[in-house]
């Protein structure tokens, strides 16, 4: 198996290293792994997030995504790389302006494509998430539950070799957060996608081999 995510001891820090969140941390995800990493409020859930996508640079050590080391990478070598990353956000991002297809095909806007691979896009997605027939309604006519199937669509629209999500079921329903978990396997199992989620709780329904890793004490750890 190939590696996707490599940190070697890592350490992120803010305000100039003055204020250490993560030190020393060493750990691999494969293609294909799918993670759990809870911890604590404040532990640095969300800072492993944001250094993953390429928002903080590393204090010291690296970290390594699809080859590339973040601490060193061009800003036209992470702009690329994004492109093969899908995010899942707690509050959904969508722009309630533009109506639920325009929202998933976002990042095929974002690169380029033409309107109909766009449209093609759309469609499949929307079936894949259940929502075939809400193209056309706008985010605040959804439910909470439907706007991150939304958002779920919109992390899946390029293919994406990981994706990362930050408490994607915190806001939802028991029932809406089943659905989001079973597309987030589906992703897994059937694209090979490797996917990291942010939770406070690991659903106790979860078909999937999963790894757990938890933040404590500026640490990340590997729970077996």
């Amino acid at each position: 198996m190939s590696n996707v995510i490599h940190a070697s001891h890592l350490t992120l820090s803010y305000d100039n290293g003055k204020k250490e969140i993560i030190k020393n941390a060493n750990f691999r995800i494969q293609k294909g792994d799918f993670v759990f990493i809870t911890g604590p409020s404040g532990s640095g859930k969300s800072t492993l997030l944001k250094a993953l996508y390429g928002q903080l640079k590393a204090s010291e050590g690296s970290l390594v995504l699809g080859g590339l080391d973040l601490s060193t990478i061009s800003t036209g070598k992470l702009q690329e790389l994004r492109t093969h990353i899908g995010i899942i956000f707690q509050d959904y991002k969508l722009i309630n302006e533009w109506n639920v297809a325009k929202n998933v095909v976002l990042p095929l806007m974002i690169a380029g494509y033409s309107t109909e691979i766009q449209e093609v896009q759309a469609k499949r997605l929307l079936k894949h998430v259940k929502l075939t027939d809400y193209g056309e309604r706008f985010p605040l006519e959804l439910s909470g539950g439907e706007q991150q199937r939304v958002g779920v669509a919109r992390a899946l629209a390029k293919n994406p070799v990981v994706i990362l999500a930050d408490e994607p079921t915190g806001n939802l329903d028991e029932y809406s957060s089943n659905v989001i978990w079973d597309l987030m396997e589906n992703a897994c199992q059937q694209l090979n996608t490797t996917v990291l989620v942010v939770t406070h709780k690991i659903p106790t329904i979860f078909s999937l081999p999963y790894r757990h890793f938890t933040i404590e004490s500026k640490g990340i750890y590997e729970v077996h």
